[in-house]
């Protein structure tokens, strides 16, 4: 087996990362699972931490301030799906050599205001510049925080019946990330309006307000049961991901997801299907049927458009609702963004 761009298949990281796993500890709750971001550790009877790790990146037509949003945001996203607010960061930086000082002097500057503001202690890390490191990666991050045993949840406690919730639409970072690399020739293909709408989808890309928002309408049988960010794969693979980590089935209507005109303009740009392609920014949540109202509420109260695309069944299988009846969906075998971010580089798109 061999690792293409992004994420190693399920097949890879159960035949070589998820059975060596060093020392087993009984306070460990939730370890390494797929479609499950984020680990859980007992203290005591009544308190856990949450810990999630993601890479950090400086995105070079983005530049340091955008690149670093994005970076504390993805991680920061990722625990937010926990119904916990991120509270602790621990980062390591291994930067490359033509990477100036000032560059990252004022990357740390926005990435400190951003931790600020999200309420993130940096705690400690490491920083160096590398032979062999190069844009996009520049490190990695661990973010945690500590709470109550019985106001955590995971992407593997949704549960049958449960209603399938998605916010703002797919392939939100898609969108934000090649407007923005490739400006000129996004929007000569989508014209100045679409554009402009486009480029703004950066602010977007996360779902730290939407986890916590739904959240606080109440937890596990008071109201969400599974919360998970749509990434590699789009919402597709983050949908297969809730359930299979859950251990039920679903029933989808594709067709209610949303895909603004900019999103679909720019997918048929670079050839890309967005329901599999990177959507950080998209929340796919699970609740419980008479608390749906309230969570969509409460996000629109916020400004943060979401609607029901399904419910979790007994089967163990995803299925999408058409007018012939059901039919199973796949795992996406790989998410086109890499490949069609490579390919418009090479190309020297604009």
């Amino acid at each position: 087996m061999q690792i293409s761009l992004g994420k190693p298949s399920r097949e890879y990281l159960r035949e070589v990362v998820y059975r060596r796993l060093g020392a087993s500890r009984c306070d460990v709750i939730v370890g390494p699972r797929h479609g499950v971001d984020n680990a859980v550790v007992r203290i005591d009877r009544r308190t856990v931490m949450i810990a999630t790790a993601d890479p950090l990146s400086y995105i070079p037509a983005l530049g340091p301030g955008y690149s670093a949003w994005l970076s504390v945001n993805l991680i920061a996203s990722d625990l937010a799906t926990s119904a916990f607010a991120p509270q602790y960061g621990i980062f390591d930086f291994n930067l490359p050599p033509k990477m100036s000082d000032s560059e990252f002097s004022s990357y740390w500057a926005h990435f400190h205001r951003e931790c600020k503001k999200l309420g993130i202690a940096i705690i400690g890390g490491h920083t160096g510049r590398y032979q062999g490191c190069d844009y996009t990666v520049i490190g990695g991050g661990v973010m945690y925080a500590v709470g109550p045993r019985n106001r955590y949840i995971t992407s593997g406690m949704g549960q049958v019946g449960d209603d399938l919730i998605l916010t703002k639409g797919a392939a939100i970072e898609t969108t934000a990330v090649l407007a923005r690399s490739f400006p000129k020739t996004v929007k000569k293909t989508l014209g100045a309006r679409l554009f402009e709408r486009a480029r703004a989808y950066l602010r977007k890309v996360s779902t730290v307000r939407d986890s916590l928002i739904a959240a606080s309408v109440g937890v596990r049988e008071n109201g969400v049961t599974a919360m998970h960010d749509a990434t590699e794969g789009g919402v597709v693979a983050a949908i297969l991901e809730l359930s299979n980590a859950s251990r039920v089935g679903a029933v989808l209507d594709l067709d209610s997801i949303p895909i603004s005109q900019e999103t679909d303009e720019i997918c048929r740009l670079f050839r890309i299907d967005p329901l599999v392609s990177l959507s950080e920014g998209s929340l796919v949540l699970t609740c419980k049927p008479a608390k749906t109202g309230r969570v969509i509420g409460r996000l629109k109260e916020a400004n943060i458009p979401s609607n029901v695309i399904g419910h979790l069944t007994k089967s163990r299988r995803v299925c999408r609702a058409g007018k012939k009846g059901l039919s199973e969906i796949s795992y996406p075998k790989f998410d086109p963004y890499w490949k069609a971010y490579w390919n418009a580089t090479r190309k020297h798109w604009k």
